[in-house]
């Protein structure tokens, strides 16, 4: 549903949503309809990776170079994000956080954890007026895979913990706000018969 204006219609709720999925999901445009529709705060990996880059007076570029030789940047990266889970965590407030392992971070704190993907062909057309390249996409998957096996034995294709997995590729942005709108519009958390564990992650 829509307002006048065409902006989502506000979601009474005060979950603690996590979205995560590999670039070119549809994960930002889902994360930005749902704050406005939730009034809430969103935080994003990226806009944290952003904010180190700006700490350390490093480019982008910069910064990914030195998460490949070392693990000092995930580890920073992974504990502020950790940091803001436990506080929105406690909160009772609605509240949005959107990584690659935001799902993994926030753990039993997260009432929701979606999982967003689409095939590669269709990531890779989303992605074509960005920065990145094909090849650099590519790249940093497999390089942030390696890195996330190899610091906190987690497979990042493991999915099983996911509240709601979407193929972003087979609804329309709407139709896939729409669902995830559903899903939280429907939460009772007098009938929810428990979520799967995750594992505590000590970044």
């Amino acid at each position: 549903m829509a307002t006048t204006d065409g902006s989502p219609e506000g979601i009474d709720t005060s979950l603690f949503i996590t979205v995560s999925g590999p670039p070119g999901c549809g994960a930002t445009t889902l994360c930005e309809r749902l704050a406005d529709a939730m009034g809430c705060p969103y935080v994003s990996g990226g806009d944290i990776f952003r904010e180190l880059a700006d700490d350390r007076d490093m480019n982008l570029n910069q910064l990914t170079a030195k998460a490949d030789g070392s693990d000092e940047i995930d580890r920073a990266l992974d504990q502020r994000l950790q940091q803001i889970a436990e506080k929105w965590g406690m909160a009772n407030k609605p509240f949005i956080l959107e990584s690659r392992l935001a799902g993994w971070l926030a753990g039993d704190r997260a009432d929701l954890r979606i999982w967003l993907d689409a095939p590669e062909d269709v990531r890779l057309e989303r992605i074509d007026d960005r920065i990145e390249t094909e090849a650099e996409m590519r790249v940093r998957e497999v390089s942030e895979a390696g890195r996330y096996q190899s610091y906190y034995e987690i497979d990042i294709a493991d999915q099983t913990f996911y509240d709601l997995q979407i193929n972003t590729a087979r609804w329309s942005k709407r139709g896939v706000f729409s669902i995830v709108r559903t899903a939280i519009e429907e939460y009772d958390p007098e009938t929810d018969e428990g979520a799967f564990r995750t594992p505590e992650m000590d970044p």
